[in-house]
């Protein structure tokens, strides 16, 4: 397994190592005691799937408030994405900051996000699935999320903003300026 560092130090990009043949390739996509010696020490407790019909799709950007804020080891199945993890953490020097990667399905890429951290990703073909492991239950009260397209978070996202595909409820997001502090803080707005 191999870890790169991206451009914040909290999230990271883990290469699998992958074992292959005529028949394919196997890989152990996640091993407690093999990421806990790479400083992923999380204790993901569900794993979610999401499938995307379309090139173009924008989710998130997606986060629980505290106290049950999410870690995540997000891959893809099938496809490619534009995957993107905006620190909220209130006392971290890189408060606001982001780190993006490109994962696809052939290389295997996963990218880890500790929490604290804001997760959105844009598909850049159709048939995308995407998958990833959560460190805490999902909390319907604690559900938040951050304008995927904020211009003071200066993501260069790979689709035009009349051109994403988004949910009601992912174009409601609001800016990070904007963001009531108890979201960040704990507690139910």
């Amino acid at each position: 397994m191999k870890v790169v560092e991206t451009a914040l130090p909290e999230v990271k990009i883990v290469m699998p190592q992958r074992f292959g043949d005529a028949r394919g390739y196997f890989s152990e996509t996640y091993r407690r005691d093999r990421y806990a010696a790479a400083g992923i020490d999380a204790a993901f407790l569900q794993d979610n799937h999401a499938h995307n019909r379309d090139a173009g799709v924008v989710r998130g950007l997606h986060f629980q408030s505290p106290p049950h804020w999410q870690a995540k080891l997000v891959r893809v199945a099938a496809g490619r994405i534009f995957a993107v993890g905006v620190d909220l953490r209130p006392s971290s020097p890189r408060f606001g900051r982001h780190a993006a990667a490109t994962l696809t399905a052939a290389e295997g890429e996963q990218f880890y996000l500790p929490t604290g951290f804001a997760f959105g990703y844009c598909t850049l073909e159709a048939g995308c699935d995407v998958l990833y492991k959560v460190s805490d239950y999902y909390a319907p009260a604690l559900d938040r999320g951050l304008a995927w397209d904020d211009p003071d978070l200066a993501i260069a996202w790979p689709v035009a903003p009349a051109a994403a595909i988004l949910s009601d409820k992912d174009r409601r997001h609001p800016r990070l300026k904007d963001l009531p502090r108890d979201w960040l803080m704990g507690g139910v707005a």
